[in-house]
């Protein structure tokens, strides 16, 4: 991978952009994002997926130089296409994603991190989507999901004043789940994700495909998938050992 590196460790796959000094989210960087979530999919060695930026930023937001070699309608929509076909891909992604953002998620890179599953961030990171300080506006569906998070007004707000919000400021709205020092924070989201990999990846897999029928107002639909999946998880060899390990008073040995 030219932008990514890649690291596998304790079933948690880190994955690090790595494109200075930005990490600008190029074409090239969107399709190996893509190929890499197409690899670890089934990949057993990782149960948990952690994204995080090299340098100073989680990522700044989509290459503008590379905008300048585009010259038509059609090929600004098929990259927007792309972009949202990942994302899209990632928000319904049958492992967990954390977002570790440090320094500032703009543009692209707030998109990428909205499409995560979870996002923790420095106190002083700058998160926003800053596109229409261009004369454009978000294309990897960032108008559809930050009013998910903040509300239709605050979007509104941060989208005509192009002002980002501090990482303390995110946590507040409710884009982040919570806020620490540049020096605690990849620490943090790793045990996270940790705490996340000792679970059965089947029990995982089922609760953020439910977690998405809430996110669309799905209740009756997401409430008769669950018991559904209840049924299901209960009788897997996980769900018995879960049972077992609890009346045991010992740690489950689950077998994903």
């Amino acid at each position: 991978m030219g932008f990514l590196q890649v690291q596998k460790e304790n079933k948690i796959a880190t994955i690090q952009l790595n494109r200075p000094p930005a990490n600008a989210l190029s074409t090239q960087l969107i399709r190996e994002l893509s190929e890499v979530f197409e690899e670890l999919e089934n990949d057993s060695e990782a149960k948990v997926i952690l994204i995080k930026g090299e340098g100073r930023f989680f990522s700044a937001g989509a290459d503008i130089k590379e905008f300048t070699t585009i010259d038509n309608e059609a090929e600004f929509a098929d990259l927007g296409a792309f972009g949202q076909q990942l994302f899209d891909r990632m928000e319904n992604y049958p492992k967990l994603i954390i977002a570790a953002i440090h320094g500032a998620a703009l543009g692209g890179g707030l998109e990428l991190a909205m499409a995560c599953h979870i996002r923790l961030v420095s106190s002083d990171a700058k998160l926003g989507l800053p596109e229409l300080q261009l004369g454009l506006i978000p294309g990897f569906a960032g108008t559809q999901r930050l009013p998910r998070f903040v509300g239709t007004a605050k979007a509104a707000e941060m989208l005509v004043t192009s002002e980002p919000i501090s990482g303390e400021e995110a946590v507040r709205w409710g884009l982040a789940t919570a806020a620490y020092s540049d020096a605690e924070l990849f620490e943090k989201a790793y045990r996270l994700a940790s705490k996340a990999a000792a679970k059965s990846s089947l029990s995982i897999r089922y609760t953020l495909e439910l977690l998405q029928y809430a996110a669309r107002g799905q209740y009756s639909e997401g409430a008769k998938k669950e018991s559904e999946y209840f049924g299901k998880v209960f009788v897997s060899e996980d769900g018995q050992e879960g049972v077992q390990a609890f009346v045991e008073k010992r740690q489950p040995n689950f077998k994903n």
